[in-house]
């Protein structure tokens, strides 16, 4: 079997063992050196795809806000689905999704919080991905006249924003509660009924 580092350096690589070195270090004791070592490669090797450790942070905060903008993309473009449907399903693949991964690797999602608080470029950058995402599912709702608003964008901000208490990382604590799906739903049902044509 070839060593790690007989493999190709490439930036995916690079960026799957940060996830893994900050996992073990967490986000104030990583290092580049620590990433390379983990590659079995010098940290000139991976400075020449990641300019700076500040770089290497930005870019692993990118590629794991991307995974979810690409999961809810897949509902937002679906074709054939009422947008009301469209607009329950894509909340609640957003809040399942924060949910777990705040459950399933508590470790790299207290240490990605800490990241989104140092790249707030890429932090805006995704919450605008999300917000356009939603106001396509409100646009189309209005074209088909089953969901009313007459500023689009303006609606799915305050979509976006009433239900910030089940996708914001501030409120991690609040998703272990044995109630948090009922009020989940609650407020889901209420911003949907308002909408409503």
């Amino acid at each position: 079997m070839p060593s790690a580092a007989a493999e190709p350096l490439t930036p995916e690589r690079i960026l799957e063992a940060t996830e893994e070195v900050l996992r073990r270090f967490g986000p104030t004791k990583a290092t580049v050196v620590d990433v390379a070592r983990a590659l079995g490669v010098s940290h000139g090797s991976v400075y020449r795809h990641f300019p700076s450790k500040a770089a290497l942070r930005e870019a692993v905060t990118d590629r794991w806000l991307a995974k979810s903008v690409v999961m809810l993309e897949g509902i937002a473009s679906a074709p054939g689905e009422p947008a009301p449907s469209k607009l329950e399903s894509w909340l609640e693949a957003l809040f399942e999704a924060k949910r777990h991964k705040a459950g399933d690797d508590p470790e790299l999602f207290a240490t990605y919080t800490v990241l989104l608080g140092e790249n707030s470029g890429v932090v805006d950058t995704h919450l605008t991905e999300l917000i356009d995402q939603l106001t396509r599912i409100i646009a189309e709702g209005v074209a088909a006249g089953t969901l009313a608003a007459p500023d689009v964008p303006a609606a799915a901000r305050a979509v976006f924003d009433a239900t910030g208490r089940f996708h914001d990382p501030q409120y991690v604590a609040e998703w272990l509660s044995p109630t948090i799906t009922a009020e989940f739903e609650a407020v889901v049902g209420l911003v949907i009924r308002g909408l409503r044509a």
